[in-house]
């Protein structure tokens, strides 16, 4: 009788650690997210724009090599290959980012090889020190941990 108390008690606790494992991992966003990051879902938090904006968050190694080169023109402040069209504010027309305030956003181009003009690909940076990429023209973004 004793060994089946013990068994059933045992049973219950597992069912409950089972349950419980399952509720957090829900919560934080665990391996079964859409976004198949659950690695960088642990540091979400500590890269700006990806807990708020809801976007898939991406290690920059992981975009094309192009988006690299693009961040380091960024942080050294130029010169841009597209003087005109990189730098210049973003309007979010596709609300896709999150909504701030007009001038909140900056564009640059990513280089598409092979492409006879800007192609499709950009980062996007934001005023609070977000890194967002988009390899359709806007359509889409992920959001870009710049130091993996």
């Amino acid at each position: 009788m004793v060994n089946r108390r013990r068994i059933t008690a045992a049973l219950v606790g597992l069912l409950v650690l089972v349950l419980g494992g399952w509720l957090v991992k829900e919560g934080t966003g665990g391996p079964d997210t859409p976004s198949g990051n659950a690695p960088a879902a642990a540091s979400a938090g500590q890269v700006p724009g990806a807990a708020a904006s809801g976007l898939p968050l991406k290690p920059l190694s992981a975009l094309p090599s192009q988006a690299g080169d693009t961040w380091r023109l960024i942080r050294r402040g130029g010169p841009y290959p597209y003087p005109h069209n990189d730098d210049v504010v973003f309007q979010n027309r596709e609300n896709v980012l999150p909504s701030e305030k007009s001038g909140y956003y900056h564009e640059y181009t990513v280089k598409t090889p092979g492409s006879p003009d800007r192609g499709p690909r950009r980062l996007v940076t934001g005023a609070a020190q977000e890194l967002y990429y988009t390899g359709d023209h806007y359509t889409s973004f992920v959001v870009v941990d710049p130091n993996r």
